[in-house]
């Protein structure tokens, strides 16, 4: 009798394929599920690989960290800041080598509703406008930019990125309304972010009184820029006011919703009713515009 070796079973033993990418072979498993992984699936853990799936997973089911007043926390670097500062500055160096680009986005009230057989009504310049700044003097934007570094280090991570930038916006917004408003002259023409940063100068008294903090240093120096509106040449306090006042109405809102499953519900109906009311002094504007503009 003669004794053989038995061959191998090779059928018994199956290659491990990624399940993503079943033509790649892979004997690296994941270290959660088990599963084989190719390079191109795998994410590394505190212990060898992880499937991009389970990782997703993780991310997914994982608790997520909320800042002061309800939005999501992700680190202290003003995201919404930096985006708005290099908005501005973009569009300010196009100011100054594309002809006629400030004519085109500057804010006056007349733009509103607009000039029958003349100007076509542009509503969207309220906005646009504070991203322009003055061409004849740097001075202008960096002064802007500047308070908007340093207003936003502090109030983009107590809001969240959604909340900051909503703030900012309507306060923009609010700023040309109150320039509509109180500008005694409808053909004159604004730009800059100052309405905005305003807004973001009343959210800040706002925040700190929530907060119990000091706030005479920021009395301050609203009131030093409020006197320099009135005094200084070609300065629209009239903007300054409107989104100061806008700016506050909404930081007031984000920082006094309750807390609870609800808070986000009443700050951004809160903030909606806001761009509610400015639209309606918008319409009310309109109407009191003086009769020889039209």
């Amino acid at each position: 009798m003669s004794y053989g070796v038995p061959a191998p079973d090779t059928g018994s033993q199956q290659i491990p394929v990624c399940p993503r990418h079943p033509d790649r072979v892979s004997y690296v498993r994941c270290q959660r599920c088990g599963r084989p992984a190719c390079a191109q699936c795998q994410r590394p853990a505190a212990v060898g690989f992880q499937c991009v799936d389970c990782v997703r997973e993780q991310a997914a089911t994982a608790p997520v960290r909320k800042n002061a007043f309800g939005g999501v926390a992700r680190g202290s670097v003003p995201v919404a800041t930096y985006t708005i500062i290099g908005l501005c500055v973009v569009v300010f160096l196009l100011q100054l080598v594309v002809p006629g680009l400030t004519r085109s986005l500057l804010y006056a009230p007349v733009f509103t509703a607009g000039l029958e057989g003349a100007v076509p009504a542009q509503p969207w310049r309220m906005l646009t406008a504070a991203f322009l700044h003055s061409q004849g003097s740097f001075l202008h934007i960096a002064f802007n930019m500047y308070a908007l570094y340093i207003l936003g280090k502090v109030l983009e991570p107590a809001m969240g990125i959604a909340r900051f930038t909503g703030l900012y916006l309507i306060a923009a917004l609010g700023g040309s309304v109150g320039v509509l408003l109180l500008s005694p002259n409808p053909l004159q023409g604004v730009v800059g972010a100052s309405g905005a940063v305003f807004g973001l100068f009343g959210a800040l008294f706002i925040v700190q009184r929530k907060r119990g903090g000091d706030v005479r240093q920021i009395v301050v120096l609203i009131a030093i820029n409020a006197v320099l509106g009135f005094v200084v040449p070609g300065i629209a306090w009239e903007a300054h006011l409107g989104g100061m006042l806008t700016g506050a109405a909404c930081a007031a809102i984000i920082a006094y919703a309750p807390r609870g499953r609800r808070q986000a519900v009443v700050q951004w109906s809160g903030l909606s009713g806001v761009v509610a009311v400015l639209g309606l002094l918008t319409f009310a504007g309109v109407v009191l515009l003086p009769a020889q503009v039209y």
